[in-house]
């Protein structure tokens, strides 16, 4: 949570998306974080860090998750909605591609995608990329 809350004091986002923020991760739900299929709760949280991290200047009232979940991956977009806009950004979560990036075997030699989803955490991102831009 400490992680959390300094991506939370950094941000420029409303304070009522951030009690919210708080909120998901405490209860795994709240108002405005709207998730339209079934995601694991844990993938929701890194997505939210990342937006945090990666966005901070944007004035975030509240977000529409909208994906698809596998073991190692995560992809879709995040709605992220402002009082004056709505920004759309496409992602793609992987550990398995972070333990490829670190040079990460498992003890039989596959990538390893455990050790990346503990050590990078919402760090395993391959695409954050707003739309409307290349």
């Amino acid at each position: 949570m400490e992680e959390l809350e300094t991506l939370l004091a950094r941000s420029r986002a409303n304070e009522h998306f951030k009690a919210d923020v708080r909120l998901l991760f405490t209860r795994g739900e709240a108002p405005r974080i709207r998730i339209d299929s079934y995601i694991p709760r844990v993938k929701v949280e890194r997505l939210l860090k990342q937006m945090l991290a990666n966005e901070p200047d944007l004035p975030v009232d509240g977000v529409a998750v909208s994906g698809s979940s596998g073991c190692s991956d995560f992809n879709g977009t995040l709605e992220a909605r402002t009082r004056s806009s709505t920004h759309v950004f496409d992602f793609g979560w992987c550990c398995r591609w972070r333990a490829q990036q670190e040079g990460w075997t498992d003890y039989f030699g596959f990538p390893d995608q455990m050790r990346a989803a503990q050590e990078f955490d919402w760090r395993c991102f391959h695409t954050w990329r707003k739309r409307g831009q290349s």
